[in-house]
């Protein structure tokens, strides 16, 4: 055969591999590129990269919202192409089996991505991921993490408003919204506590300090109707 005739010969191209991340809103980068960024980390900060891409192995997250505008009615789609795998995906980070409770739940967090005629999905797709980070058990766990998710949210708006005020009343009105938006998610993150703890708290003592004279009692002291015990 004449080198004139002789063929360039492409690799082949690497299967994805899991560490690939999606980044900038859902954009995703090449092994190429991951291998070329890891490369300009110290080892450290590899060590924490490749933990955070080990993880998100483990999680096995399914594919993110893609979310449009079909005449008035909001279209929900997934970027993966088994629709019954994506269901079963969902279903198992909602931590539910019901259908019905998928469809409702994944309707109302596509709603917060549509204001008016424009999409976006982003919104939504953070709720999803807050949702992933809360791991609800069940449905009302995971009914309390799409609220914490869209508080959240709301309460990054409110601290942007207030950035921008321009008059003494808008600066108030932004603050009292801001307040009772932070006060709230503090809520929500103290009720999936009780909820997950059945309401149970317990108290540890580090230091128990005498002074001289005194007595330290260690267990149950109770008293009585009629005098102490």
């Amino acid at each position: 055969m004449s080198k004139n005739n002789v063929q360039p010969i492409t690799p082949p191209k690497r299967a994805a591999s899991p560490a690939r991340q999606r980044l900038r809103g859902g954009a995703e980068i090449s092994d190429e590129e991951l291998d070329e960024a890891m490369s300009a980390l110290n080892e450290v900060q590899r060590a924490k990269v490749q933990d955070v891409a080990a993880r998100a192995k483990r999680r096995a997250s399914a594919p993110p919202m893609q979310l449009a505008m079909e005449g008035d009615a909001l279209a929900i789609s997934y970027r993966g192409k088994n629709d019954a795998a994506v269901s079963l995906l969902l279903m198992a980070e909602l931590g539910t089996c019901d259908p019905s409770f998928h469809a409702g739940i994944m309707r109302q967090v596509a709603a917060l991505g549509a204001q008016g005629a424009k999409v976006d999905e982003t919104n939504s797709n953070f709720v999803v991921s807050v949702v992933r980070a809360v791991e609800p058990r069940d449905e009302l766990e995971t009914m309390l993490a799409v609220q914490m998710g869209a508080v959240h949210a709301a309460t990054m708006m409110m601290a942007r408003r207030l950035n921008h005020v321009t008059t003494i009343p808008q600066q108030d009105a932004a603050e009292r919204a801001l307040n009772k938006l932070a006060r709230t998610f503090a809520t929500q993150m103290e009720t999936l506590k009780r909820y997950r703890t059945g309401g149970q708290q317990k108290v540890t003592v580090e230091h128990v300090t005498v002074n001289a004279g005194g007595q330290a009692i260690v267990g149950a002291v109770s008293h009585g109707g009629g005098g102490q015990e």
